[in-house]
């Protein structure tokens, strides 16, 4: 077994450092090109026949539909054709904006920021004193930024 392996092994160096069969490199590779080409050839006729074969099924498919409609006077419904949303372009390429659509953005950010800041604790304690009972909200003028704490109807 062991001078099989050892023959198995030293045979496929000989034969790769004489070069394989004896040269015929270009014939194979001709021959694989050929092959490749039938093989393309196939592929594409497969194709052909698949694509065939689903139109004429479609066609099939519409006459009956046809039939239908006309059999219970039904109108074909028109087709909307969707526009396909367009694949945003390279983002390097895209439109700079000015400076003036960048300081509308600005602003329009800081008026988030400013009305979370104000209406998010005013909610938060409504929503607690609602929950455990009736209060009135007691307002600190100077800092709206600061807590707001309920205070209970007596």
């Amino acid at each position: 077994m062991a001078a099989f392996i050892a023959k198995q092994m030293v045979g496929n160096q000989l034969s790769a450092v004489k070069g394989g069969d004896g040269g015929d490199d270009g014939d194979d590779k001709e021959k694989a090109e050929e092959e490749e080409r039938e093989r393309q050839e196939a592929i594409k006729e497969a194709e052909d026949r698949r694509k065939e074969k689903h139109r004429k099924m479609e066609e099939e498919r519409e006459k009956m539909r046809q039939d239908i409609r006309d059999k219970y006077n039904i109108k074909k419904k028109e087709e909307i054709v969707e526009a396909t949303p367009q694949e945003e372009p390279n983002p390097l390429m895209r439109k700079k904006k000015t400076p003036e659509e960048l300081a509308a953005e600005a602003e329009q950010e800081e008026l988030d920021d400013f009305t979370s800041k104000l209406f998010l604790p005013l909610s938060n304690a409504l929503e607690s004193s609602l929950a455990s009972g009736i209060y009135i909200l007691q307002f600190q003028p100077t800092n709206c930024a600061g807590p707001i704490a309920p205070a209970p109807i007596l």
